[in-house]
């Protein structure tokens, strides 16, 4: 068989395997957090961090089959690297945001639908969270506007959090 035919096989179930991975994961993930009653926010969020990780070793191991050398790899990473670094310090909130993720994930007492105010004399926002990703929580205001709220914000000031959304009074 030629070594072209065998590469395409060996991708291929490189790619199956992945995918197979993908789907294990994810449920065995979702059945452990529901165990330990983390709300579907944070479990969504594990499950890319995992996705990421088994995503880079099918990368890893497609650049092996299809011969890429050492420093072929090597090259390509540190350019990857280098780019990221730069990126990083030209807008080093990005990493404090990814870091405050985390905290966030294993630390806050905000979740997905708890009512937030925030107490700054400066910064007067207050709604419903929708969503939260690696970098922004979003709001919900009273008025159906959707606000970002960088990570790291909810280290630099302080909220007031509720499990209901706040009743609206009629004018």
């Amino acid at each position: 068989m030629k070594d072209v035919n065998i590469q395409i096989i060996e991708s291929l179930v490189v790619v199956g395997a992945y995918i197979l991975a993908y789907f294990i994961v994810k449920s065995v993930i979702n059945k452990v957090l529901k165990k330990t009653h983390f709300e579907r926010g944070r479990r969504k969020m594990a499950i890319r961090a995992i996705q990421l990780f088994t995503t880079l070793t099918a990368i890893i191991l497609l650049t092996g089959i299809w011969g890429f050398k050492q420093e072929q790899i090597a090259l390509f990473a540190s350019t990857i690297l280098t780019a990221l670094g730069i990126a990083f310090f030209a807008q080093w909130s990005l990493l404090s945001n990814i870091t405050s993720s985390i905290l966030i994930f294993f630390h806050h007492p905000v979740k997905l639908g708890d009512y937030i105010k925030v107490l700054h004399k400066d910064y007067q926002y207050e709604g419903e969270v929708t969503e939260m990703n690696y970098f922004f929580v979003h709001i919900k205001t009273p008025k159906d506007e959707v606000i970002t709220i960088p990570n790291s914000h909810f280290f630099e000031r302080s909220f007031s959090v509720s499990d209901t959304k706040k009743e609206t009074k009629p004018s």
